[in-house]
């Protein structure tokens, strides 16, 4: 007689921890400090930037250290720093015209290229791969922060002065980024634990398509909202397809951070952050989308508005 099968084991992902009081404590420390520090912008926001960038590409070029890569990682620093730097002296301090970013990046490039070659062991292309990717993934993408904080035009915020808000659009369109990130955590992670069935990738396995589309409607909401309030043409709907995007984007984020982690057989980029791990895992979300949303605003919403 043959035995009846057995039902096939159950797919649906671990249910998540609750959420440690340390967790909680250090979010919102986080959270107010960089409420602080867009505020303030300026230099302020810049060196703040650069001080967050810093300590990640400490912790991407340890992960990258745990697969036997030696990455040029004092110059990628160094480079890195003068990317941020010098983007804010172009875009708000006056110092230099024109889109010094661009000229930054090639060469910082070649230089890190140039300081491989010099070692007393030849590098390999993982060394150059890591490097070159260390200065794009946590300098040239977090740069577009500065960028998009230091916009000025008022036609990007129209309803700031009837509102009487004592912001700069720039400042409006930074905060309306970080909310959009927020919500999509928030949505992915409610939805995500109460009806979380399906798996999203085998990199996360705690993440579900559920909690997916929560995080994407949730931004669709606050991004609708903020294109109201900041006064744009056809707002809910210009609001809610950036809401989308950020949404997508900061998903994209942090998977290739999971990636990175699971390669180099880490469950956390380090312990600076008690409850989040390490820095790279709590910015992860926040490296890809201001370059979307620059690009959106600076881009694509003029000709919209027209």
């Amino acid at each position: 007689m043959i035995p009846p099968q057995q039902p096939p084991a159950a797919t649906n992902p671990p249910r998540r921890k609750a959420t440690s009081a340390a967790r909680l404590l250090s979010g919102w420390a986080a959270g107010g400090f960089g409420f602080v520090v867009v505020m303030l912008g300026g230099w302020w926001f810049t060196v703040a930037v650069g001080v967050i960038v810093h300590l990640g590409l400490l912790e991407f070029f340890r992960m990258a250290q745990f697969k036997g890569i030696r990455p040029a990682s004092k110059t990628t620093l160094v480079a890195v720093q003068l990317l941020l730097f010098s983007t804010q002296a172009a875009s708000g301090g006056g110092l230099f015209v024109g889109d010094v970013a661009a000229a930054v990046l090639p060469a910082s490039g070649a230089v890190i290229c140039g300081w491989l070659l010099l070692q007393p062991i030849t590098g390999t292309i993982a060394d150059i791969a890591a490097s070159v990717f260390g200065l794009f993934y946590l300098g040239f993408l977090p740069s577009h922060w500065i960028k998009l904080r230091d916009l000025s035009d008022a036609a990007l915020a129209p309803n700031l002065h009837a509102l009487g808000w004592p912001i700069s659009p720039g400042n409006a369109l930074t905060l309306l980024a970080c909310f959009l990130i927020v919500a999509t955590d928030i949505g992915a992670y409610v939805i995500g634990r109460r009806w979380g069935q399906h798996p999203l990738s085998p990199i996360s396995p705690g993440k579900t398509v559920e909690g997916a589309l929560g995080g994407v409607a949730c931004a669709c909401c606050v991004g609708g909202l903020g294109g109201e309030l900041l006064g744009w043409h056809w707002g809910w709907l210009i609001g809610a397809v950036l809401g989308a995007v950020v949404a997508l984007f900061a998903l994209v984020g942090d998977l290739t951070e999971s990636m990175m982690k699971r390669d180099a057989g880490l469950k956390d980029s380090g312990d600076a952050i008690p409850g989040h791990g390490g820095v790279l895992d709590r910015i992860d979300s926040y490296l890809f989308t201001p370059a979307v949303v620059y690009s959106l605003v600076t881009l694509v919403l003029p000709v919209l508005q027209r």
